[in-house]
């Protein structure tokens, strides 16, 4: 389970949890993320951070956390990795809204320390209704999934919330690409068609001069490594840097209980994603999120998918619109259409 600063401790611990196949029912256990474990927190400021929730009750908000913390061991640093980390998802999911008000509420933390210390009930008193109208939030939409993922990994060493691959779901069904899970459980030796997002990457030279590598990847059921030679890796070597997404030509090779994969071609799976993708359909509530949708449209360019509009006229009419120029159709555009405010759901088509 990923960090929580209501439900994490200190350091690793196991929960009780409905099982997730409601016809099984009952509960299993799982391990909660440590906060400490969350890259430059401290242990001694998550100590004060739990010691705090502990006496005194969850945090509601995060002007709540801001006002209860100890100023003096939760910094800005500190802030902005457990946001990144999703450690308060569960009391505002908008990552980048806690993340761009960091400066504010760390104010606020400051003021409230000055008052508890002269005994004073000001802003931060019983009653702070007023200090938070007074120090909104920014009004921003939150980081599209593949900012969201990367900031998460930046913060805890590795995806947990989610896989980078999983915007592109339907399109890797759609090109036959399989998990390294089912490549391996099938166990059979020859071409096959993977994704993988990068993680590391380590080039050598062979007896003969030749400069080949080893790069370690991972999609959604495991991490994998494949081998990349001297022709293959002259032209991929760009693309092989950590937290990109490829799409990869390899043949797999079995041997007894392992299974080796060299790369014959590589390519980003944007790339990949925008020449199979058919199009978009984009559910419009509000006409301001139509200029944002257009800038987003021309930034990725032309190309082949189609883009569907279904645009709310009133409570019981819907209107649909074709756009007459194709446009290049990626996951990572769909992220961000579905993040405009005013857009209702994106699905790929």
């Amino acid at each position: 389970l990923q960090p929580d600063i209501n439900k994490s401790q200190v350091i690793f611990s196991v929960e009780e949890i409905p099982h997730p196949n409601e016809e099984i029912g009952g509960t299993i256990k799982a391990v909660r993320y440590a906060l400490s474990a969350i890259r430059n927190v401290g242990d001694a400021a998550m100590v004060s951070l739990v010691a705090e929730r502990d006496k005194n009750g969850p945090y509601k908000d995060p002007f709540d956390f801001a006002n209860r913390v100890d100023n003096k061991s939760i910094n800005k640093r500190i802030m902005e990795n457990l946001v990144r980390a999703g450690a308060f998802d569960n009391i505002n999911s908008n990552r980048r809204q806690v993340f761009d008000g960091i400066e504010t509420l760390i104010k606020h933390s400051n003021l409230a320390a000055e008052e508890r210390n002269s005994d004073q009930i000001g802003m931060f008193g019983a009653d702070d209704t007023a200090a938070k109208k007074a120090a909104q939030l920014p009004n921003v939409p939150d980081w599209p999934l593949m900012d969201r993922l990367r900031e998460e990994a930046s913060a805890i060493g590795f995806y947990l919330s989610a896989h980078p691959l999983d915007a592109y779901k339907t399109t890797l069904k759609r090109i036959g690409v399989k998990t390294y899970t089912e490549i391996f459980q099938g166990g059979i030796s020859g071409p096959v068609k993977m994704a993988g997002t990068v993680i590391s990457k380590r080039e050598k030279i062979s007896q003969k001069g030749n400069r080949f590598a080893f790069v370690q990847l991972s999609d959604a059921t495991a991490a994998f490594e494949i081998a990349v030679f001297s022709e293959a890796l002259s032209v991929s070597r760009d693309y092989l840097e950590p937290g990109q997404s490829v799409f990869i030509m390899a043949a797999a090779q079995f041997e007894e209980e392992s299974v080796r994969f060299i790369a014959n071609g590589i390519e980003l799976l944007d790339v990949k994603a925008a020449r199979a993708s058919a199009g978009l359909k984009v559910y419009i509530e509000v006409q301001s999120a139509v200029p944002l949708m257009k800038e987003l449209l021309e930034r990725e360019g032309k190309g082949r998918g189609n883009v569907l509009i279904m645009a709310r006229v009133d409570a019981t009419t819907e209107a649909e619109v074709h756009l007459n120029q194709g446009y290049r159709i990626t996951p990572s555009l769909l992220q961000a259409v579905k993040a405009v405010p005013g857009i209702a759901d994106v699905q790929e088509v």
